[in-house]
């Protein structure tokens, strides 16, 4: 038998009051699939992916983390005990915008937290994992630092490899480099495009258009909380199939990352 996606979506809608954010969202990524969710700000990005871990519960619809669903109990809807959702949700690594490192922690104690606390790891194999992963994303020499003592590019490192200290399958980025300053921006990409190349997991919501191109193996470009086209990175940059895509294209991309073949079409297709 094949083996169930990591992470199946399907028919999720989310609202806030009367603005509906998530439009009947369905999605699938298979293992070691690299996907990144492109669109303007407010096309629902960032939601999905908290719906994706339940930090939101959706309206309706369901998510699968590798054929088990997020969040409900068996074929029902009776949610999950937070024991059973703690215990779902540790396949799943969260990197978020703004960090979030416990600040009276130390760069290892913060990647060690989660292996001893949740998964009762003993603490001497705690600390030899994590100081492989800060190993791995170049922070070895600065894990007795405190999170105060780290430029903005350090402090996501430490984001991802406390991520992966909790080994999940599928592996979520909320705009990981929107609040760094533009020289730190290029270190965490770094090893974003090495986890990609490894073969993790991911989801990554950007604004990276270069990253996009180079690391996904697809694109998922959404706006008013709907996917409106999906396909490899090659095919979306340089022959997106909506005028919607074309827009977004011209308009966030930047002229310099988008096909001369698509400039032209500025004037007519009601490109501004």
């Amino acid at each position: 038998m094949t083996a169930p996606p990591v992470l199946s979506v399907t028919g999720l809608t989310k609202s806030f009051g009367a603005n509906l954010v998530l439009d009947g969202i369905s999605l699938a990524v298979q293992e070691g699939e690299t996907v990144c969710l492109l669109g303007p700000s407010g096309s629902g990005k960032s939601t999905l992916l908290r719906c994706i871990n339940w930090l939101e519960r959706p309206d309706s619809g369901a998510v699968f983390i590798a054929g088990e669903r997020m969040g409900v109990r068996g074929g029902g809807n009776a949610p999950m005990s937070d024991a059973e959702l703690s215990r779902l949700r540790m396949r799943i690594g969260f990197v978020f915008q703004h960090f979030a490192l416990w600040p009276h922690l130390s760069v290892l104690q913060n990647v060690m937290a989660a292996p001893v606390h949740v998964q009762r790891i003993p603490r001497p194999q705690a600390q030899a994992q994590a100081e492989a992963l800060l190993e791995r994303v170049g922070l070895a020499a600065r894990k007795n630092a405190y999170p105060a003592q780290l430029s903005g590019g350090q402090k996501q490192r430490v984001g991802i490899a406390r991520a992966l200290a909790m080994k999940p399958r599928l592996l979520l980025f909320d705009e990981p480099t929107s609040a760094l300053d533009p020289e730190l921006v290029g270190e965490v990409l770094a090893v974003m495009r090495d986890l990609a190349g490894a073969g993790m997991t991911m989801v990554v919501v950007t604004h990276e258009m270069g990253f996009a191109r180079d690391a996904a193996d697809r694109v998922v470009f959404m706006d008013h909380g709907r996917v409106v086209e999906t396909g490899p990175p090659d095919v979306f940059f340089e022959r997106p199939q909506t005028d919607r895509a074309r827009q977004f294209l011209m308009r966030y991309a930047g002229r310099a990352a988008v096909p001369a073949s698509l400039a032209g079409t500025a004037g007519a297709g009601g490109l501004a």
